[in-house]
């Protein structure tokens, strides 16, 4: 088996190497002079199971393209099967047509990853679970609610719980939560009058006098998020967290996470902070362990779906 790490989290890729007792192979990825990516693979890797990891956040295309040429060259060197490890799958959220003449990138990607010559995809909390269709090749969806949930055990102190979700979509993944502290759920209903931008109306479900710990996969700028977060205290939250898989983070994040009502916001590292985001309202907990153990299981054949329960991931 073979590790390999693009540019997008090489700090991921070290943790993960570090969960399998593996070391990351040697690999130089530059540019030319104009631009083009240029891949130098200096271990051998005919008939190797190799894995390569790296998300495609951004640079969003740098880093895509990058992994397109990993793949290609990997190919060419006779690998026997590649795996593209990509903890934040860019493009998910363009998965359908939202107006005439709109593209579907989330399929492009799907059909260049393909074509390049990936074998098998394993990502993380696929934004939409239809990405999967995309493909003609296996793709493992790991969720990182194990991760999150452990952290929470951790984190509450007596408190009474309630999961939120910032939109009708997400209900399925608070429920999940939810469950596994026997406790209720909160909608916020929000209405989006251009892209980019959110307005909450009002929240569905009771949050007075309990802590509400709002869970998403992603956070972009933070609008929807720090809206809901005071939605939720003006209905009678004591405080308000926030959980989410993929921090995207764009700069418009900065100030509003700041100056929001949200006590805290909890990210996995599936994609590298891009700033030195001086908010002490940010923290990020490792995907690394439960990538690394699907990685073995899929090097030594066993199931990935054992992965999913909240209690046995670690096992």
């Amino acid at each position: 088996m073979k590790l390999i790490s693009g540019n997008s989290n090489q700090d991921l890729s070290k943790r993960i190497a570090e969960s399998t007792n593996t070391t990351l192979s040697a690999v130089n990825i530059g540019r030319f002079a104009d631009g083009e990516v240029r891949v130098e693979i200096n271990d051998n890797m005919r008939g190797k199971d190799v894995f390569i990891i790296q998300s495609t956040s951004s640079p969003v295309n740098d880093n895509l393209m990058e992994l397109l040429v990993m793949i290609d060259a990997l190919k060419r060197a006779s690998a026997r099967r590649i795996t593209a490890v990509i903890p934040y799958f860019g493009y998910a959220r363009q998965d359908r047509k939202t107006m005439s003449r709109a593209p579907i990138s989330a399929k492009l990607v799907a059909n260049l990853l393909t074509s390049a010559g990936a074998n098998r995809i394993l990502t993380v909390d696929l934004h939409a679970g239809q990405i999967q269709g995309f493909f003609d090749i296996p793709v493992d969806t790991l969720i990182a609610r194990p991760v999150l949930i452990d952290d929470i055990k951790e984190q509450i102190n007596g408190e009474q719980l309630v999961f939120v979700s910032p939109d009708a979509g997400g209900t399925e993944r608070a429920r999940g939560f939810a469950k596994k502290f026997d406790t209720e759920i909160a909608v916020i209903d929000k209405r989006r009058p251009e892209p980019g931008a959110s307005q909450v109306m009002h929240v569905v479900g009771d949050v007075e006098g309990r802590e509400c710990l709002i869970v998403d996969d992603i956070c972009d700028s933070a609008g929807t998020l720090c809206h809901a977060a005071q939605a939720l205290l003006n209905n009678g939250a004591t405080g308000v967290k926030a959980y989410i898989t993929h921090g995207v983070l764009t700069p418009a994040a900065d100030d509003r996470i700041f100056n929001s009502v949200l006590k805290e916001i909890v990210v996995t590292d599936t994609i590298k902070s891009a700033r030195n985001m001086e908010i002490d309202k940010v923290r990020y907990v490792s995907i690394a362990p439960l990538i690394g153990k699907a990685i073995m299981n899929i090097h030594n054949e066993k199931s990935v779906s054992s992965l999913l329960a909240d209690d046995n991931w670690k096992n």
